[in-house]
């Protein structure tokens, strides 16, 4: 009997073990680790970890908890062209435009969004001091994005809006924009 107790104990252990794996997908922040590394570690984007998680930054610090999964909308399809609820802050910035194929370019956003794959997805590259990383942003003339991508000419107030094509993306040129950044 006490053999039985002993081995009956044991499965249940397990048991409860490979359960509460199947169901916890979460990952505990090590020292060191962005939001970026994390998302791409799990093969899901930065603004998808940001909405599981309620993070209104890119700011996370050791030991904390994130849930890797949800029932979120992939980061590219959450840019419909509805108004937020939330508030904003505005600013006025200046545009460029950007695409996907470039000489040298990945087509990968810095949150991991494939623009190539993508070529509808309304994104802009940001300075994520300025702006976070996986924000919703209204763009005087180009409408609702996320805030996907950086680059190393995006600095302080400036963006870069993405256009699949060339042309139109050259037809954007250079202007001075309001913008809302949701929070």
């Amino acid at each position: 009997m006490k053999k039985f107790i002993v081995t009956l104990s044991t499965v249940m252990l397990l048991s409860l073990g490979f359960s509460g794996q199947a169901f916890a997908a979460s990952y505990k922040v090590q020292s060191g680790d962005t939001l970026w590394s994390i998302a791409k570690k799990n093969k899901v984007t930065v603004a998808q970890l940001k909405s599981w998680n309620k993070l209104s930054s890119d700011n996370i610090k050791p030991n904390q908890v994130l849930q890797l999964s949800g029932k979120s909308a992939p980061a590219a399809a959450s840019a419909k062209n509805s108004a937020p609820t939330q508030n904003y802050k505005e600013l006025t910035v200046t545009a460029t435009a950007y695409t996907a194929s470039c000489k040298g370019c990945s087509g990968i956003t810095a949150t991991g969004i494939n623009l190539k794959k993508n070529p509808n997805a309304k994104v802009i590259s940001v300075d994520p001091r300025v702006i976070p990383l996986g924000s919703k942003v209204y763009v005087e003339g180009y409408g609702y994005a996320i805030a996907a991508d950086k680059g190393h000419a995006i600095k302080n107030n400036k963006i870069d809006v993405f256009f699949s094509s060339h042309s139109t993306a050259k037809k954007w040129g250079v202007k001075k924009v309001k913008i809302k950044v949701y929070q």
